[in-house]
């Protein structure tokens, strides 16, 4: 199949995956272009594989909250007064007032992916949903990017590139997916599939995640036995007290950038347990109410298998039969599933194959990691048409705050300036050279 132009504009910034990173850099855009002179605007265009904008569809859980305040939403830390702000999106839903008197910070994940969905509709100009990035080159003074889109190969040029192609599935070395084995991410979309209830459920893993896929199971199937395997004693609370909370804000990713290796990997360390395989104690305490009253009814259903693993998974006709050891004893016992879930993580997708030859040209640090500068563009050794920008897949060299979204506002921010200033200097200092932005 022969790719052909798609249209003659060479744009400022192509964006690669349309989630909340990118969502953030389309409407900063936007701000941007709505008070510069027409020569000072930045044209933008994102490309989706997705039809249309999602963010874990699969995990958007009934009654499920946020884990982030609604103030780090995709604006207001960079531009408090934009109208793009969860505020205003309330104000447009006419529920303003009852937020308000609901008295929290943190709206239901249901309710935050319809602010999503609000904020994408409005800057929907800029994006092409149903299509994939299958390439990228350089081409003389910009980079040429091949999109399959509705059957056919375009090619779109951009003098900078941002990459946000979001995460994937995590799951233990030799497990498979199918039809009675899932990944998380795949709940929601996997439950509507099932013919019938499940007698018995398998939930694998010791996160937020996990714990949110027991209650979900436990709840929505009152007949199941659902069985929580992980290696640990028990749930691990996550640290969100406000001192911890620091290492979320956008100064702790100039302090990370600039540390050494060493301080860094310490920095990681010490605040893993306020991201990873922790649990909101709220949910903590609930599982353990639950798991409680069944045994004071002599009726359990809710099976927590601590220091426990996973040893084996084989498939049967209608099911999976989990072999479980506890980990103290070494005895094992074998499940008779119907279901089996890794809640298991994620993490991020590798953005090298789409890079093409411009990958070979990608500094990496001594453990083979891509060098990424502090504003978020890839470190390279010889000269590129312009910036490739990463959104996500930077922990190593930002921090905690790599893709999540308590730092979307500001990153997105950065990006943007950093273009606009690239653009500058460059024009500074080729003043004979006629280039139009517009």
């Amino acid at each position: 199949m022969t790719a052909v132009p798609s249209e003659e504009e060479v744009h400022d910034v192509l964006g690669i995956g349309f989630g909340p990173s990118n969502l953030a850099l389309a409407i900063a855009l936007e701000e941007h272009n709505r008070t510069a002179p027409a020569a000072d605007r930045l044209s933008g265009v994102f490309f989706e594989r997705k039809p249309a904008f999602g963010w874990h569809r699969g995990m958007l859980i009934e009654g499920t909250t946020m884990q982030v305040s609604f103030l780090k939403d995709l604006v207001t830390m960079r531009n408090p007064a934009s109208d793009f702000s969860f505020l205003s999106y309330l104000h447009a839903k006419q529920r303003l007032v009852d937020f308000i008197n609901h008295k929290t910070m943190f709206p239901t994940r249901v309710e935050y992916h319809d602010y999503l969905e609000w904020a994408a509709a409005r800057v929907a100009d800029q994006v092409r949903y149903d299509a994939e990035v299958v390439e990228l080159h350089r081409a003389g003074e910009h980079f040429e990017a091949v999109v399959r889109r509705g059957g056919q190969l375009e090619v779109h040029r951009a003098r900078n590139v941002v990459l946000a192609v979001g995460l994937e599935a995590s799951v233990p070395a030799g497990a498979e997916l199918g039809d009675r084995v899932w990944h998380n991410l795949d709940l929601l979309h996997r439950v509507d599939e099932l013919t019938e209830a499940p007698r018995r459920c398998v939930v694998v893993g010791a996160g937020q995640s996990a714990a949110e896929v027991t209650e979900y199971l436990h709840r929505t199937f009152p007949a199941a036995e659902v069985c929580a395997v992980f290696s640990r004693y028990g749930y691990s609370p996550a640290d969100d007290s406000p001192f911890a909370n620091r290492i979320f804000d956008p100064q702790a990713v100039d302090d990370f950038h600039t540390a050494s290796p060493e301080v860094r990997d310490q920095l990681l360390d010490y605040h893993r347990n306020t991201n990873y395989s922790v649990v909101d104690l709220d949910l903590i305490e609930e599982l353990y109410a639950r798991a409680y009253q069944e045994k004071v009814r002599g009726e359990q259903r809710l099976r927590i298998l601590n220091a426990s693993r996973v040893r084996d998974v084989a498939t049967r006709d209608g099911g999976v039969s989990v072999t479980v050891e506890h980990l103290p004893s070494g005895e094992r016992a074998e499940l008779a599933a119907d279901l089996l879930v890794y809640a298991t993580g994620c993490r991020p997708r590798d953005p090298l194959p789409l890079l093409g030859e411009a990958a070979q040209d990608c500094e990496r640090d001594e453990r083979g990691r891509l060098q990424v500068e502090r504003d978020y563009r890839l470190r390279t050794s010889a000269d590129l048409p312009g910036g490739i920008y990463l959104q996500g897949g930077t922990e190593h060299t930002h921090g905690l705050t790599s893709s999540l979204l308590s730092n979307g506002a500001v990153r997105a921010g950065e990006i943007r300036d950093s273009i606009l200033t690239r653009r500058s200097r460059t024009a500074a200092a080729e003043p004979d050279r006629a280039v139009s932005y517009a």
